[in-house]
């Protein structure tokens, strides 16, 4: 039971914090089920980021996995598939019931300065929470010093080029697969 409690005080702190979407908090929800939790391991997150990002369906699938793990951790597979669902659960409800009761008031505050203020502010606080997140993951996912090459090339490939990003990770992909990296 004290997991389930848990993953609903993560994750509903999370929902709330999650400003530009739930990759924003990938730091702080990767903090708490590795090192703060040892639900996972630095790896095993890493793998399920990229699961949850290559699966089809939204990409906070990852919350359901963490919770699965979490609930893994604890018992076999009936705990981690309920673990799995307080998480996801926990995880939309408070920030869709949040943004309900703003939106009923936002709409009326149009033309209002503190609106614009804080849609003004919210731009650069998820621009640096994503990067917060870039470099999180990269930690978990790169081993050693030419996987660090790799991600810093493939980065200033997508920032200073137009090429088909998917063409870039296949690259990347098979330089993984034949063990270059």
């Amino acid at each position: 039971m004290s997991t389930y409690l848990q993953l609903i005080s993560l994750f509903g702190m999370l929902s709330l914090l999650s400003i530009g979407g739930g990759n924003a908090v990938l730091p702080e929800m990767h903090l708490r089920a590795v090192h703060g939790q040892h639900w996972l391991s630095d790896s095993q997150f890493a793998d399920i980021f990229s699961i949850s990002q290559t699966a089809p369906g939204p990409s906070i699938l990852i919350v359901t996995m963490v919770g699965y793990a979490a609930g893994l951790h604890v018992a076999g597979i009936p705990t981690a598939i309920l673990g799995g669902v307080i998480a996801t659960v926990a995880m939309i409800v408070p920030a869709a019931s949040l943004m309900y009761v703003v939106t009923l008031f936002w709409q009326k505050a149009q033309k209002s300065k503190w609106r614009i203020a804080v849609e003004k502010g919210f731009a650069p606080l998820t621009v640096g929470l994503i990067l917060a997140t870039s470099l999180v993951m990269s930690k978990a996912a790169d081993h050693d010093w030419r996987a660090y090459i790799l991600t810093a090339i493939c980065t200033l490939i997508f920032v200073r080029s137009k090429i088909n990003p998917l063409f870039i990770v296949g690259i990347a992909g098979l330089i993984g697969y034949f063990g270059i990296v």
